[in-house]
């Protein structure tokens, strides 16, 4: 195996955390890898600090591009799933830190403090070294981690931690949605349920976050009808013979339900659990960012 695709996977999970962009990080990686080309590896005295260094500032050149195209995004906008099973070998590396409440928060940083609070908490790099990356003194990019550390800490959901609730949480969620069961649904939520829907005006999908039982659950109803139903898959280039199938992957290092038509995954819903219910569901239908994902096997719905 050469130098470079030993980090790969490690250089894709410093980008992909940055970014929230699974096709921003590929294409990150792939500069990275020209730059690596061309480079006199004899000059180069650790390969991996040289490989994340570079990777580190090309994705945070990219985000500052990426952060004013989010500005004019249709609807609110979500980080790109992506696997995390324990067969994405590729993407080993994100099995950690990549929940996607807390990338949803990281969107809310300056592109310089997403990348120190990666570098140091996610990967546990030197206060100097990340300095050099970003090309800041070691005394301001202790201050912007400080900074990054605090906000975080202020603004992420506090969701419970056991999996086999979660699971079990997602299970029932997908069983309630897949039969309609809105009754059953609403007794899941807590009481100041959020609802992000990301559809990137190119898949039918609430253009506001919603909040509160009622509204979501009313959210919930509208989007089951049957002529929402036949709107939401024309909006994705589909008929609406085609039907839905439910299944389940575990996709940011937690369980998500996937959404599949016609061989393609549609949407992907991945739920915040705290204290027994609801907090939050994140819903993703723009073809965009699920398209590299693949369809869970499941029984039509």
């Amino acid at each position: 195996m050469s130098t470079f695709e030993e980090h790969r996977s490690l250089l894709v999970g410093v980008a992909y955390r940055i970014l929230g962009s699974v096709a921003d990080a590929e294409d990150v990686v792939q500069e990275t890898w020209l730059r690596w080309s061309g480079v006199d590896k004899a000059g180069v005295g650790d390969a991996k600090a040289y490989l994340i260094r570079v990777t580190s500032r090309l994705a945070v050149d990219r985000l500052r591009w990426a952060k004013s195209r989010r500005e004019s995004y249709v609807g609110p906008w979500l980080p790109e799933p992506i696997s995390t099973a324990p067969d994405a070998a590729e993407h080993a590396e994100l099995a950690e830190s990549v929940e996607m409440a807390l990338l949803v928060v990281l969107e809310t940083l300056s592109p310089l403090e997403r990348a120190v609070f990666v570098l140091r908490e996610a990967f546990d790099l030197p206060f100097a070294e990340i300095a050099e990356i970003i090309a800041r003194s070691e005394p301001a990019t202790r201050q912007l981690a400080r900074r990054a550390r605090e906000h975080v800490r202020e603004k992420r959901p506090r969701f419970d931690v056991d999996r086999g609730q979660r699971r079990r949480m997602t299970e029932r969620f997908a069983s309630a949605s897949e039969e309609g069961d809105l009754e059953t649904l609403i007794a899941m939520f807590a009481d100041e349920i959020t609802m992000v829907t990301d559809g990137g005006g190119k898949a039918r999908a609430a253009l506001r976050v919603i909040t509160g039982v009622e509204n979501v659950g009313r959210y919930l109803l509208s989007i089951s009808r049957p002529a929402n139903v036949a709107r939401f898959m024309n909006s994705v280039g589909l008929a609406r013979t085609e039907g839905f199938s439910f299944g389940s992957a575990v996709l940011n290092n937690a369980p998500a339900i996937v959404l599949s038509a016609a061989g393609r995954v549609v949407t992907v819903i991945s739920l915040e659990v705290s204290e027994g219910r609801i907090s939050a569901i994140y819903l993703i239908a723009n073809p965009e960012k699920i398209a590299h994902l693949e369809p869970a096997a499941s029984k039509a719905g």
